[in-house]
């Protein structure tokens, strides 16, 4: 691997976008989490059947997926600052909308209205990153913007709970809206438009002047396939990695749920780590392939300590194990992220961005439920050894060169 040569000077206004950007998509996401927090006071307060709550947990993401390719061709128009804002601003409203509404469907309907309009962020941001970092330091700064769905996540699971505890389910849903409402107003004034570069339509009517990326190779197929295979690790750990140290591994909920955050945090800057390193290797692609077969040599680990047998040696082996494999499974988001956006060029790249989040989310909804019988059929080692096949699947779909359009 050739190390780049001096990285290019960012501007200041680039690191406000991101930070905007960054807070912007944290704010949706906590709306996105509330209702999954929710669920203690829902089923074990107010006896909300279990299938229900799940129901209405799974609002927010479903509304998300609909809507993701619109919001990034919105984006393709060329005013990602109007997008954003705007998106943000009918989060809060139908947010708020939500909080004092008590019947089951009508709070169910507004939450996936909420979760749809949350989607603006998603695709909006990363184009924002693309737009306004130089190539050499996309990479690290891609990494950093992929840290706000883990804070998202971390504020959800720090305030729901009390507050709903406190105040009812109304507080969480309040709170969200008036975050979601602030940043829509801080995005409206902070954000700017990258200039659009020479020969760039504006017009999603139609195809632009450079025409579609999708047509002439499958450089960006393999790269939305490789990350769909790449999710399943991910979201196996972060929907079973709890179960497994308890019910498993025998660890009390208290140390667990440490071991859990401390690998969240260690995953969100774990992206920042692998961004940083395309950067000055000149290629995401190479160290997408690492991480695809570093996540095998994981996998397979983590599927050997959980056959081990129990002991204070083999829990905290395990616990270790934990921490690395979430970490390494995170880690090709920020960096196929990036590439997809490079590939796709400032014309295509909301929209790409938004069909490369769409098939992760796709995928992640089929790991629960696909992964959970698995484990009931097989437990946690064999099943956790038949997952590294996916990322096994994805190393020989990782292009071998980097695509820039």
């Amino acid at each position: 691997m050739t190390p780049t040569g001096p990285a290019e000077t960012v501007p200041a206004a680039a690191w406000r976008m991101l930070g905007l950007g960054l807070a912007a998509q944290a704010a949706g996401t906590l709306l996105v989490s509330t209702p999954a927090y929710l669920i203690p006071l829902l089923h074990g307060e107010q006896g909300v059947p279990l299938a229900r709550a799940g129901l209405l947990a799974a609002a927010p993401t479903f509304g998300l997926v609909l809507t993701l390719v619109m919001w990034g061709a919105l984006a393709d128009r060329g005013s990602e600052r109007q997008v954003i804002s705007g998106g943000l601003a009918l989060t809060a409203v139908l947010a708020l909308a939500a909080a004092p509404v008590r019947d089951f469907w009508w709070l169910a309907l507004l939450l996936v209205l909420g979760g749809a309009a949350s989607g603006s962020t998603n695709s909006t941001t990363g184009k924002i990153v693309v737009n306004w970092f130089p190539r050499s330091r996309r990479g690290l700064a891609m990494g950093i913007r992929q840290m706000s769905q883990p804070l998202g996540v971390a504020l959800a699971a720090l305030v729901v709970p009390p507050l709903a505890e406190r105040y009812g389910t109304w507080a969480p849903l309040a709170l969200a809206g008036v975050l979601t409402g602030v940043l829509s107003v801080a995005c409206a004034v902070g954000i700017a438009n990258a200039p659009r570069p020479a020969g760039v339509s504006s017009s999603i009517i139609g195809e632009p002047a450079q025409g579609s990326p999708y047509r002439g190779d499958r450089f960006l197929a393999r790269i939305h396939l490789t990350s769909i295979l790449l999710v399943v690790p991910q979201f196996t750990l972060s929907t079973f990695g709890l179960v497994w140290l308890t019910v498993g591994e025998g660890w009390n909920a208290t140390a667990a749920g440490v071991v859990i955050a401390i690998a969240q945090f260690v995953g969100a800057f774990g992206r920042i780590a692998v961004g940083w390193v395309s950067d000055r290797v000149g290629s995401r692609v190479r160290v997408l392939r690492l991480v695809a077969v570093s996540g095998v040599v994981v996998m397979l680990a983590l599927a050997a300590g959980a056959g081990l047998a129990g002991g204070l040696v083999s829990g905290l082996v395990s616990g270790l194990v934990l921490v690395v494999a979430t970490a390494v499974s995170v880690a090709d988001n920020g960096l196929a992220f990036t590439s997809v956006a490079e590939a796709a060029g400032p014309a295509w790249s909301g929209r790409a961005l938004g069909i490369q989040n769409t098939g992760q989310f796709v995928a992640a909804s089929a790991v629960g439920p696909g992964v959970g019988g698995l484990i009931a059929v097989a437990g946690y080692p064999l099943a956790f050894a038949l997952v590294a096949l996916t990322p096994l699947l994805a190393v020989p779909l990782v292009p071998r060169h980097d695509r820039h359009r």
